[in-house]
């Protein structure tokens, strides 16, 4: 059930536990498996660890760290295995469903937004995308589905 927890790590109880897409759609059109990892990393933080195995292209890896910024806010800290990096800050996102959990990043090429959302398929599980800022609003370009793994 998606049911968040008290406290500044609260919003990503649901997601805590192993999880997978299994076929799911890069952002460059290929079709790959995507496994997430979130667990409590001691008292203040959840660490994610994701695996996107693109086949012949090898397997792309991103760690992250979810917890209070210096602002009192939670925040996302992200490091990619291209040596990629990013800070997001929790942002709304009931534009997508009203329980959605999402954090928005000044990215090298724009503005990006990560979601998280209750699969409403009757299924366990939970929806994740991603999307760039563009003029009219948000444009999705990354839509996953994940099943506990």
């Amino acid at each position: 059930s998606w049911k968040k927890g008290r406290g500044i790590l609260g919003p990503l109880g649901p997601l805590l536990g192993r999880w997978a897409a299994v076929g799911a759609a890069m952002p460059d059109g290929s079709v790959g498996d995507c496994a997430r990892d979130f667990t409590a990393f001691g008292a203040g933080f959840v660490r994610l660890d994701a695996a996107w195995d693109m086949g012949a292209r090898g397997v792309y890896r991103e760690l992250a760290l979810f917890g209070k910024s210096d602002e009192g806010a939670l925040a996302v800290w992200s490091f990619t295995i291209d040596g990629k990096r990013s800070t997001g800050i929790i942002a709304d996102a009931s534009d997508v469903h009203p329980d959605a959990v999402a954090f928005v990043a000044e990215m090298p090429a724009g503005t990006a937004r990560s979601i998280y959302w209750p699969d409403e398929d009757g299924a366990e599980g939970f929806r994740f995308a991603v999307e760039s800022k563009v003029k009219k609003g948000w444009n999705r370009f990354l839509d996953h589905r994940y099943r506990p793994a």
